[in-house]
Order: structure tokens, then sequence, then C-alpha cells
């Protein structure tokens, strides 16, 4: 994957921040010879041994006491025979289930003895091209040892024997089932095309159904003997080891592998070029959105980069892409938008030899022709007009600022984020300089590149050949189905039309019009055992933050106060409830979306208000350079949110496209179904967000509350986590927080007498065609909270989890995946909730349920066992370890706390807390919350005749 494959989520999912002064006078001072190769990350040890197989190797201190292990295959599904179709992904469910060194389930078993969890920690997947195994594992011997010895099994000894695998045709064929549906069944035919016929088009990892039930056990082990070895393979290992110990382990572990005496050629597959537009149609009634792509695929293979030339050029494309982008999103907030989203970015298709540019957008199912013929035009208008230097200096800012962020937490950055580079190193040929080198130069060549050189691109990326346009959505009463002749017509007629350039308008400098008349702390507390700080405004209001060391480009911002539209009336609440999403779509100050965002280019900075059940606040991030702004949006949305109908027009209509066809997917109405039958009888309920429901929806009201719920700063508590400048952020609380009107209301939420069901009750749900179910168990009721009780309740669902796992999973083969959880809410009372979930076939219902049923009385009856306790107590200890040395763990914390009414200090007894639970405690548990009935709901396809 190239840098620029990432743009396009660079381009509509981050926040940004400024370009450096000075950045423009660099430019001749220190010019790159650009046909110079690109360096290798020098904080990495690449290393090939005698047998082929590539090793990298990084020391990372981020989290503490652990390594990510990783054994990559540079083999899939693309390589199977036509016996051996899904085997590939097969392969990879077999190397978990008997091994040399590691019997049918002992794998698993081990590994959660130590904390790591089947599924959350340990997992792979496998691809057309490359099968990945995932192992984090702590970082002490005997543990780390062991880690190595379960990649190397992994590598060479899976026993396959024919009995395990028998078994394990269950688990893969309810994965199969799980994947089955609209989505798939219109992929089947539309890929068809956009691989032009390629071996991609019928070599879904998955594979068949028919394959799976009957392939031969000689058919996977000859895709293992052929495919699994050293010389096809890498192995990864990041973390809190030094590099000589990790190296020498890989050499012991994988040193004495041998390949295969005639090993079969690892082929490349690539898509044929093609002439004439393919156009792909498709619909479904069970679709619950609607999407249009067009792909201009590129005539040449896919070509790494390799010079510093090259690389210059995917920063180019980077650059094309977000500025694109930022036109799409203005579409998007436009007041009738013609998508719910779109973007458009240069990158990978389904094979690893041809990538494209491409445009897509989800939309209307009416308006299929109206999305496509909006991304063509903007095509057309980048290739007719170009973009603009205004434009240009935003994205080279947008950029820089990302890479500033990464480059300043460099060495704060987990293990489990650095090795995915390495992986596609490996397969792929991706650069890896490492981001030192990364921002460098970026930072030298951003003010050399001109905006005809990204206006260039467009010619290289437009063409008619090798042009592919894929339409899908509903098939329902009421939706005109798009036609070939349609798409063509519009092809035609978009190189043809009169398309006005794009208007690039000024925006204002700063946020704030008038600086507010600033406040004051009137107190300080600290706390020293959680250390944080505690500052009380002159307003009332209340601001706790806490300095931490944990990413230096990173502050995390929460405030609430208590209230929310429990203080509606009835009527108010139903009147405004799908309106509340839409308020902040018109922007502050008299910005709007648009300008606001093109007023934040370049600065990392996000701020929402909400308005919920119990109370109102809000939830932001800023980079600390940028944390002035943070609180400016905070004050603006305090005091002069916008009231735009228009605006508030645009977000009702990407509802009503986005939530118009939900109800045709099967497991979504199951879900709408099962909170009608068990919270419907509340007057507040307002079930699922229909069409009608958004059109009937009171903006007026809706604002109006808004301004009611915030007209008071003065209960309100503010809370920031970071890496904080104190006296900064002491100035912008006093400038922007203290200043706001604090009216010393101290209003508490209001709870109604409505309480959901509870008992023993069924509900069945018949929907959709495709032979899958799903079954649901609901313990649940009122209760006094206890805190004690709350964590064991908890702690019982992940052992109910490792259970169901090992009975409904790997006994019976009748499920994929499979959980259970375990709560007891404090606010707004006291409320327990024990759910467990799973998919299945419709034949299989009624015994996995029973079996089910079964484990939860054994947990009544017995008691978990010390073996299971001990798994889940290792995993709690070690998630909270890691936990602890994050902000987004302790801004939730501190929060949750005081909207609790909680000691916060209790976060410090969690080891203690994880002690004192007993089996004969979880068992006392279990009686009480797990035997008084349960709420079945099920999902069954409709009958058929």
């Amino acid at each position: 994957m190239k840098l620029n494959q990432v743009s396009l989520i660079a381009a509509v999912a981050l926040a940004l921040f400024p370009l450096k002064e000075g950045i423009a006078q660099q430019s001749n001072d220190n010019p790159a010879d650009l046909s110079k190769e690109i360096p290798f990350n020098p904080e990495v040890k690449k290393g090939v041994l005698d047998n082929g197989l590539t090793y990298y190797i990084k020391n990372n201190g981020k989290p503490e006491d652990k390594v990510e292990l990783r054994l990559v295959v540079n083999a899939g599904s693309i390589l199977e025979t036509e016996d051996q179709r899904g085997l590939a992904h097969f392969m990879e469910h077999m190397n978990f289930n008997g091994t040399k060194n590691f019997e049918k389930n002992e794998l698993v078993d081990y590994l959660q003895s130590i904390g790591v969890k089947f599924g959350a920690h340990l997992n792979a997947y496998t691809s057309f091209d490359e099968t990945v195994y995932i192992l984090p594992i702590p970082s002490d011997d005997p543990e780390l040892e062991q880690g190595f010895q379960i990649i190397e099994d992994w590598a060479h000894n899976a026993l396959l024997r024919g009995e395990d695998i028998d078994e394990e045709r269950g688990v893969v064929l309810e994965e199969y089932r799980l994947g089955q549906g609209a989505s798939q069944r219109m992929l089947a035919e539309y890929l068809p095309k956009v691989v032009n016929g390629s071996k991609y088009a019928d070599r879904l990892p998955i594979g068949t159904k028919e394959n799976l039930e009957n392939f031969d056990y000689e058919d996977i082990r000859s895709f293992y003997n052929d495919w699994y070895r050293p010389n096809l393979m890498a192995v990864i290992a990041v973390g809190d080891v030094d590099v000589e110990t990790l190296e020498q382990k890989i050499k012991d572990h994988f040193a004495g592998l041998e390949n295969p005496k005639n090993p079969k050629e690892r082929k490349s597959f690539s898509i044929p070029n093609h002439e004439e537009t393919l156009i792909a149609i498709e619909s479904d009634e069970e679709a619950s959105s609607a999407r249009v792509q067009v792909l201009f695929k590129d005539e040449g293979e896919t070509k790494e980069d390799e010079t510093l030339g090259e690389y210059r050029k995917s920063i180019v494309e980077s650059l094309f892409s977000q500025m694109i982008n930022n036109r799409l999103d203005e579409l998007r907030n436009s007041p009738n938008p013609p998508f719910v989203f779109g973007a458009s970015y240069h990158g990978g298709t389904w094979a690893r030899t041809k990538e494209a540019y491409q445009s897509f957008a989800m939309t209307d199912a009416n308006k299929l022709l109206d999305a496509l013929e909006a991304l063509l035009k903007e095509n057309e208008r980048v290739e007719r007009y170009g973009f603009y230097e205004g434009e240009l200096e935003r994205a080279k800012s947008d950029l820089l600022s990302r890479l500033e962020k990464s480059y300043n937490d460099r060495d704060k950055t987990e293990s489990n984020r650095i090795v995915g580079e390495y992986v596609r190193n490996f397969l792929e040929d991706e650069p890896m300089p490492g981001i030192e080198w990364e921002y460098n130069f970026h930072e030298q060549q951003l003010p050399t590149i001109q905006i005809e050189e990204v206006n260039k691109l467009i010619d290289d990326y437009i063409k008619d050949e090798n042009r592919v346009v894929v339409i899908t959505g509903p098939e329902k009463e009421g939706v005109k189905k798009v036609t070939e002749a349609e798409v063509r017509e519009l092809l035609k007629n978009v190189e043809e039309a009169e398309i006005e350039p794009y208007k690039d308008e000024a925006v204002a400098e700063s946020l704030i019009t008038d600086m507010p008349k600033k406040g004051n702390i009137v107190k300080t507390t600290s706390n020293e055992k959680l250390g944080t700080t505690t500052l009380t405004l002159s307003n009332g209001a209340k601001v706790t933050y806490k300095n931490t060391d944990f990413k230096n480009d990173e502050i995390l911002f929460e405030a609430f106060s208590y209230g929310g539209t429990s203080l509606y009336s009835t009527e108010d609440y139903r009147a405004t409830a799908f309106a509340n999403g839409g308020l902040d779509e018109a922007g502050v100050n008299g910005f709007d979306k648009v300008a606001l965002n093109k007023m934040l280019s370049g600065k990392i900075v996000s701020v929402r208000p909400y308005i919920s059940t119990y109370s109102e606040g809000f939830s932001g991030s800023a980079s600390p350079k940028n944390l002035e702004e943070l609180f400016q949006l905070t004050h603006l949305y305090f005091t002069d949110l916008n009231k735009d109908e228009e605006a508030y027009e645009s977000f009702v209509n990407k509802q009503k496209a986005f939530l118009g066809n939900m109800l045709a997917n099967p497991q979504v109405y199951f879900q709408i179904e099962m909170g009608e039958f068990m919270y419907g009888d509340s007057p507040r309920y307002m079930g699922f967000p229909t069409p009608e429901k958004m059109d009937a929806a009171d903006y007026d009201l809706a604002y109006k509350k808004y301004q009611e719920r915030f007209e008071d700063a003065g209960d309100f508590h503010f809370y920031f986590v970071g890496n904080i400048d104190e006296a900064k952020l002491k100035d912008y609380a006093e400038t922007y927080l203290a200043s706001l009107p604090g009216k010393n209301s101290d209003e508490e939420y209001e709870v109604d007498d409505f309480r959901p069901l509870t008992g023993s009750h069924k509900k069945v749900v018949e929907k959709g065609k495709d032979p899958k179910s799903s079954v649901r168990i609901t313990y649940q009721g009122e209760t006094k909270y206890d805190k004690k009780e709350a964590f064991a309740l908890k702690t019982l669902g992940e052992i109910l989890s490792i259970k169901l796992i090992e009975k409904l999973r790997e006994e019976e083969g009748g499920v994929y995946g499979v959980g259970a959880r375990g709560n007891i809410s404090k606010t707004p009372y006291g409320w327990y909730s024990f759910t467990i979930s799973f998919p299945c076939g419709p034949e299989n219902v009624d015994k996995l349920k029973k079996a089910a049923i079964k484990e939860v009385e054994k947990l009544v009856e017995e008691g978990p066992t010390e073996k299971d306790l001990a798994k889940v107590k290792e995993s709690q200890i070690l998630d909270r370890k890691e936990e602890l040395k994050e902000n987004k763990f302790w801004i939730n914390t501190l929060k949750d706390a005081d909207y609790e009414n909680e000691n916060a200090e209790n976060v410090l007894e969690f080891e203690k807390s994880v002690n004192s639970l007993s089996t004969k405690y979880l068992q006392k548990v279990a009686k009480k919350y797990l035997t008084d009935g349960y709420i079945l709901g099920i999902h069954n396809p409709e009958a058929t005749e």
C-alpha cells in the first residue's frame, strides 16, 4: 500500500493543525536528490535467515512488559486450487486447533491463563494474498518463549488430524453463514466486472459452502505444505524487550525451518485491462444502503515507491485526495445533499497488483444517479479548472499537522499500531523510512509542490479505458432501478455539461469575534493520589485536569451537567428527540460547517455538544497547541450556536437517506423489534428513527431546548487529561469558561416511573431469506446498586464467555462467535442486565439455547472453577495495567466517578478488588441475578412455502 492510499482516511476522518511558520523559506536550503532511494527506518532491525524467512524487530516500551508478535505468510486464497477453495482461511482456523506443542484447545487455554483473550487479543486474518497471525504476549519468560513457540508451531507444526478438521468444519461454516446476505449476494454479481474476470472473482477467502463441507483432508494439508514455508514468511516482534533477545529467539525457532525441495512458484495475479466501460448494477430486497462507485483502474501494475521522487509524488497524490474530499464534504453539507457521504482517492483494489482512482458515495436509494453525477462532475470540475492556491495551502497544512502529531508521539506509540507498516513492507514492499524521516521530508518538500503539479494528476487518473461503474441498492416498491443505458447517458452528458468553476471563498481568521469578559478562579484543590487538580470558577463551574505524559500531542476533553431530556415534558421530548443530533450542523458564531472546517484547517481540535437522557455536555480533543481553539469552540457552543434551517434540512435529508432502508436488514430489524418488545410501553420510547419521524421532528423547539440546557454553565464540570500546560489551561478557563453565565441552578435529572420488561418472556422475529438465526438471552431487573456485586456480575459475564466458546463453538461447532456480558448500573436507578447472544443456524437454535442456559445453571449450582476465575483475573489485571497509562481511561474514570457520585480513588484499588473475588462469592451473585427467569429473543428467517 502506497502512502497515498491512506489519504482517504486522512481526508475525511482526522482533525487538523497548521503549517509551521517559516516552512516556505526551507524549500531550497537543503534540496533533496530525488533520484536517491528511500531510506529504511534505522530504528527497525530487518534481517533474512538462510532459509529465506524475513524478520523485523523493534524495541518499543509502550505498553510496558508486552510484545506484539506477528507471523505473516505471503499466501492467501488466490493460491488455492479449485479443490482448495476456502482452505487458506480454514488453515488459519486449524492452527488454533492442534499443533505439535499445543494439542487441540490447549493453545487458547494456555493463552487465557496468562491474560490473552481469544478474539480480543489473539487473532488472525486471511485475505486474497496473505495470512497474518496476531499474538500479543507478556514480555517475561517463560511467556515470551512460549509465544515464539506458538508462532513457530503455526509456521510448520500444525497437526491437521482428520477428526480435528471435521470438528472445525461446523465453526467455519457458521462463519460462512454469518457472511451471507444482501451485500454478499450483490458482491458475487459485481466483483467479476470490477476484476474483469480475473482469478480474484472466484477466490473469496471464505470459499464455498460445498467445498467447506466436502474437501478432502489432503487438500488442506497440501496447501499448508506448499505455501507455509520460510521463504514466504516474516516474523515480526515489536515490544518491551531488547532487540538482541528477540533476534536470538527468532533464530532459535525459525532458522531450522526448511523449504520444500521443489517449491511451487508463488505467482502474482493481475487484473486484465479493458477498453470499454464496465457497468454493474445490483439490487437486493435486503440491501440496507445504496452506494455508487466509479473506478479508473491504472493501466500498468502497481509499483511501490523506491526513490525520493516517487515518494514525493505520493505526497502530491495525498494533497489531491485531501482537496477533492474537502469539496465533496462541502457538497455533503449542502442544503439538499446528493449523498450522505462521498470520497475519492487513488489506492488499492481487490488485487495487490492493481491500483485505481476511485470515487464513491453512500446515498438515498432514489438518488443513485444524482450521487454518481455529483462525483463525476466534481472530478470533471477539477479536470477543467484545477484546484486553487488556498485549497492547496490548507491541504498542505492538514497533511503536515497529522504527520507532526505522529512525529511528536513517536516515542509514545503503541506496539500494535506500529506492526502494520512492517507487515505491508514485507508483503507489498511499502517504504518504511520511519516517522522522523517522513516528517522531515514532508517539511522540506511541501513548499516545493506547486498547484500545477497537483492539477496534472487528474489527467493520469481519469480515462475512458479501465473504467468500472458499480451501483448497489435496495430492491423495493417505489425505488426505480437504474439502468445501464442511463449510466452511459450520464457519463456522456457530464463530459459535455456546462460546469462552473469552484468558488473558494475567504474565511475569517478567528473563531471569536468579541473576546468575552474574563472571569476568575476562586478555589483550587488537588488530589495527590490521582494527580488531579480541580478549579472552581467564579460562575460556579468546576474544571478538573490531570497532566500526563502518556502522549506528547494529546489532550482529551469531557464535560457534563445533570438534567438532559429527562427535564423535558413527554410531549417536548417526543417532538425533539430526533432533532437534537442536527443542532450542531449549523455551526457557531455565524460560521457554517464549511467555513468552520476551513478555519480549522491545520488544527487538531474537535468539540461536540450533546444532550442525553440525564445530562448534557461536551466531548472533544485537541493538540496541546490548539487547546485555546477547543476552549473557544466550547464557549461558542454555550453562547452562539447558529440556527440554520438549511443546515438542519441537510442533516434530516442525510439521516433519511442513511436510515431509509436499514429495516430491510434482518439483523437490524430484529434488534428494533426486541427494543420495542422490552421498552415499547414507555411513553418516551421513540423506537427506530424512520424518515417519517425525522420529518416530524421539531427543529425550532429543539433549538429552544438546547439554549435552555446550556444557559447555565455554573453547574457544569469540565475535565481535561493529557499533555497540559497548566498556566495556559487556567488562563483559558478564566477567559472562556468562567466568563459564561452561571445561574447556580444545580439541576438534577428526573426519573420517570417506567421500568423495562423483566421476568420470563419470549419473542420470535421472522425476517430475511438466508438460513441465519440469532439468539439473545437477557436477565434483567431493578436492584439496589452494590459496587462489588456490579464487578462480580461483569466478571461472571467474562467467565461465561469462556465457557460458551468452549461448549457452543469448540464442542458443538455450532457458532462462530458467542459472548456474555454482565452489568449493574447505578444511574438513574439500580438496574442489572446479563445478556448472552450468538448467531447460529435455524436448525440449532433450540439445542444451543439449551446448552447456553445449562452453562448458566452450572454457574448458579456449582459456581465458576478456580481455573476460569484465575484466567479472567489475569486478563483484568493486565488490561488495567495498560489502561492506567491511557488518557482515555483517565478522563472517563474522572468524569464517571463524579457523574455516579463515586470516589475516583477506587481505581487505585482495582487489583485488590480483583483479588477479593472468590468462586463462592461469584456463585452467590449468580444465584441472586440469574435465577428469576430470562427474556428470550430469537431471530429466524421467514418461513418458505
